[in-house]
């Protein structure tokens, strides 16, 4: 006889068996993303009756895997996700490629395979074999529903300067405006027992809360719902409470799913605000405007410098002021490109044509335009100077009409490339 699916399942761990999940889960909810870490075959005792691994043969344990994705793709939006951290582990003198064997079950159920993690995490795990190397890493295995994946990637670029090497001050065209994207190699260390002090859950294996953010982050808005079918010690539910997600969980072990509420109730407060306030930082709309700034001003140089090796002109200065975003495809900005001197306009146009229809200057993202005057009025008080060597700190030393300045802007960058070193 099924178990009766509960009404509303939202922000709780139920002591139910995973294989069972369908039950308790209303058809009229969906699953927005899983995160998950399985037992890893018969490594761990998680001292609960009928547990998924321990005590089986790996044919069941596998089966019993593949049955409980199944259920969960059928629970999941269209536009769903599932994140499983799992590892290889040895066995009668040989690597078992756990990661691998489970991949290929869920790829029956109907899961893609869309990516492949390292999750470089400078701890050895518990049942490290002799002959095996020290162990460093495990997989993180990111599977979808269909092809059409929710993926907020720009939440999780890297946009903090301190964290991002000194080339983007001097290439700017090489970085996203919104930061540097993640790679394949994640490295976050595994939280120590008693690191985050007496709220911190007592668990053997226990995950790094910022790892499981960013994944959240990912796959997820406000108000989705998150999953974890083995929930241990709750770090997947309490940061998904943490970042305005509904959660679900279900756990065998009673004394995890005691020390989760009692983790919950003492941390969400102080975690969910702190949340929030890292949610409205301008930290990554600052970046993203320097960015656009510094691209600005390196496409008016190089393109100064271009003109002055093609066609020799008499002295002249280029004015750049940034106009608004761009509507235009693969382009970001617009620009306003001033020619000031005593030139031949139809020559530099038709060389501009060239310049920017390849390399460098069409990786820029930049939707220019071209204006010329014999004259304009330069401002020292609100316009500053760059030169042919230097678009990314105004020169202090130069007067504006200055030969060595080619640049001048209402945009002020002042940029040390040393300082990101």
């Amino acid at each position: 006889m099924k178990s009766k699916k509960i009404e509303n399942p939202l922000n709780t761990v139920y002591q139910k068996d995973a294989r069972k999940l369908s039950e308790y889960i209303p058809d009229s909810l969906k699953i927005n993303t899983t995160i998950t870490s399985p037992p890893y075959f018969d490594m761990k005792d998680y001292n609960s009756e009928n547990q998924i691994g321990f005590g089986q043969t790996y044919e069941d344990y596998l089966n019993d895997l593949k049955s409980i994705f199944s259920q969960i793709y059928e629970k999941t939006e269209n536009d769903g996700t599932l994140w499983i951290i799992i590892d290889t582990f040895k066995r009668n003198n040989q690597v078992v490629t756990l990661p691998f064997d489970l991949s290929n079950k869920l790829k029956e159920c109907g899961w893609l395979l869309q990516d492949v993690i390292i999750w470089k995490k400078d701890k050895t795990v518990p049942w490290s074999s002799k002959g095996f190397m020290q162990r460093k890493f495990e997989y993180i295995l990111f599977f979808s529903k269909t092809n059409d994946f929710k993926t907020n990637k720009d939440n999780v670029r890297v946009f903090d300067t301190s964290k991002l090497k000194k080339w983007w001050v001097k290439y700017p065209e090489r970085y996203n405006p919104k930061g540097k994207a993640l790679d394949e190699v994640w490295e976050f260390p595994i939280p120590t027992q008693g690191s985050w002090g007496e709220k911190y859950i007592r668990h053997f294996c226990p995950l790094p809360k910022e790892m499981v953010a960013t994944m959240i982050e990912i796959s997820s808005d406000k108000n989705d719902i998150v999953l974890d079918p083995f929930a241990g010690s709750g770090t997947v539910l309490s940061q998904s409470a943490y970042m305005d997600r509904n959660y679900i969980g279900f756990e065998l072990n009673p004394e995890y799913i005691e020390m989760f509420k009692l983790y919950l109730g003492k941390t969400l407060k102080k975690s969910k605000k702190e949340y929030n306030l890292l949610e409205n930082s301008v930290s990554q709309e600052d970046f993203e405007k320097n960015i656009l700034k510094l691209r600005s001003l390196k496409f008016g140089r190089l393109l100064f410098i271009s003109l002055n090796k093609k066609l020799k002109l008499d002295p002249f200065k280029i004015f750049v002021s940034i106009e608004g975003d761009s509507k235009e495809t693969n382009k970001l900005v617009k620009v306003k490109y001033e020619f000031i001197g005593e030139l031949n306009k139809l020559e530099i146009l038709e060389e501009i044509k060239k310049l920017i229809s390849v390399k460098p200057l069409s990786k820029f993202g930049i939707e220019p335009s071209f204006k010329f005057f014999k004259k304009k009025k330069i401002d020292p008080k609100i316009h500053f100077g760059y030169t042919k060597t230097n678009s990314y700190s105004f020169n202090k030393s130069e007067d504006l009409k200055s030969s060595k300045i080619c640049i001048v802007s209402e945009i002020c960058v002042d940029l040390n490339e040393n300082d990101y070193l």
